[in-house]
């Protein structure tokens, strides 16, 4: 008989940044289901419940991943709640509120030959700790038995819009112009009506029948060029967008270009009146030079390390929200907004960060905003098919001689004053200047972020770091 531990041990499949992912080919039915019974096994040693909420994102792998979990679910005496395409977030609003554990079928923003699973317990995100624990059930699998997908329910795509129009007023973007790069997300066929209910004429964009992976992190080149195009042709206040599954945003200025995703959390959070915040060490380091927080936690990359720093925020903080370098905002505790109560979701979110921004601009611009924050810039970008061992052998090559290090970078003459483990290697040099390299949790890639007091400069950073690496490992 086959048990979930062998089964998973054996597939390929790893729990990342956020969830587990691996290539499509890899995700086999019973893959899939042992995945899903040993996560209820987990949650069933913490909570009481009898159904489970699926959803899924626009990937062509996703439903055949979704029908194995619902067979598997069924196995255990686990009733399905199933909601089709829709945006992570959307799914644990309704299955928070519902109290009961969720998978969403999902690979983010990774190519469309590889997809994902990612798991929620009845009141958020699983820990590291669970993860662990559920590569530790030993569970039989039972023989299968699937009837494909059942219709899917509306309720939760309502409940997510629902959401955000009980929060701002129905004016709060009367007048403005927004487009909506529409392309493969979860969520396209629910941003338009959002927007137009709040007031704003919009104009949708770009919808693909092919997956798109967009990453809100390292956006494309020409990404950016069509967002400017855009604007121009559509005179437009903002351009919205998300990654593939409806929980990273892009949102633009007035002049199409796009901000990054910690600078619009920034704002969001400041817009919220967030007291304290729960950040990876990516982020800009303009969230404490701005002042507007009592107090700022780093953590390792990744929405896990974010929540589990939530609980000690909370303990002198009522207001607690993080976010991360891609512009995922989790919002840690109860807070109010407009005389209206915002329940927690510790989870990403693409929605609240760019309504929040929009509100706090008025009628102003989105350029303004930003120009009075602290004027450090970052960038980042990554190398593709690079594998892990080589990213670690790089940054294990940093730690122990961080000079020869720098030389390999073409960067000796910098004056490196300090370092930073906490997640890769984190390089600040004497200039203010910061170099940060580190392996991708969801994919075989070398990030590298860089800040600097220009745009251009951390570019220009962070293209100079990745080509003599590039050029090391040609050699």
């Amino acid at each position: 008989m086959l048990n979930t531990r062998e089964i998973i041990t054996r597939s390929n499949i790893a729990f990342g940044t956020s969830g587990a992912r691996g290539l499509v080919t890899d995700f086999k039915p019973e893959v899939c289901a042992a995945f899903t019974l040993a996560f209820i096994q987990v949650m069933q040693q913490h909570f009481t419940f009898t159904r489970l909420a699926l959803a899924i994102d626009n990937r062509p792998s996703s439903p055949e991943i979704a029908t194995a979990c619902i067979a598997a679910a069924k196995s255990a005496g686990i009733e399905v709640d199933y909601y089709g395409v829709i945006p992570t977030p959307a799914l644990a609003v309704t299955s928070m509120a519902d109290n009961i554990p969720a998978i969403m079928v999902t690979g983010s923003h990774i190519p469309f030959d590889r997809n994902g699973l990612k798991f929620y317990r009845p009141d958020g995100e699983i820990s590291k700790a669970d993860e662990l624990a559920i590569l530790a059930v030993d569970a039989t699998l039972p023989a299968l038995t699937s009837k494909g997908l059942p219709n899917a329910s509306m309720r939760a795509a309502e409940a997510y819009i629902a959401r955000y129009l009980d929060l701002y007023d129905a004016n709060l973007l009367s007048g403005k112009r927004i487009g909506i790069y529409e392309h493969s997300s979860a969520g396209r066929d629910l941003y338009a009506s959002l927007f137009e209910q709040l007031g704003a004429t919009v104009v949708s964009l770009g919808r693909s029948d092919s997956f798109v992976p967009i990453d809100t992190e390292a956006v494309a080149l020409a990404d950016i060029e069509m967002a400017q195009a855009w604007q121009k042709v559509h005179q437009l206040d903002a351009l919205f967008s998300t990654d593939g599954d409806g929980d990273r945003p892009l949102l633009s200025d007035e002049t199409g270009t796009y901000l990054r995703g910690d600078i619009l959390c920034l704002l969001a959070a400041k817009s919220l009146n967030i007291d304290a915040l729960a950040v990876p060490v990516s982020c800009n380091s303009a969230i404490e030079a701005c002042g507007a927080f009592k107090q700022v936690e780093r953590t390792q990359i990744g929405s896990p390390y974010v929540i589990a720093a939530f609980d000690g925020l909370q303990q002198s903080s009522a207001r607690v929200a993080g976010f991360e370098a891609n512009g995922g905002f989790l919002l840690g505790s109860d807070i109010d907004v407009n005389g209206v109560l915002l329940k927690a979701l510790p989870t990403r979110d693409a929605i609240l960060p760019v309504l929040a921004v929009l509100s706090m601009a008025g009628k102003g611009s989105i350029s303004d905003l930003v120009e009075n924050l602290p004027h450090i810039y970052t960038a980042s970008d990554r190398i593709q098919n690079f594998s892990r061992d080589k990213s670690l052998l790089i940054i294990g090559q940093g730690l122990q001689n961080p000079q020869q290090l720098l030389l390999q970078l073409y960067m000796g003459t910098f004056e490196l004053i300090k370092t930073d483990v906490t997640d890769g290697l984190r390089m600040t040099f004497g200039n203010g200047e910061v170099v940060h390299l580190r392996p991708s949790g969801n994919a075989p890639e070398l990030r590298c972020y860089a800040e600097s007091d220009s745009v251009e400069r951390a570019k220009l950073l962070v293209a100079l770091v990745l080509k003599a690496i590039e050029n090391s490992n040609s050699q």
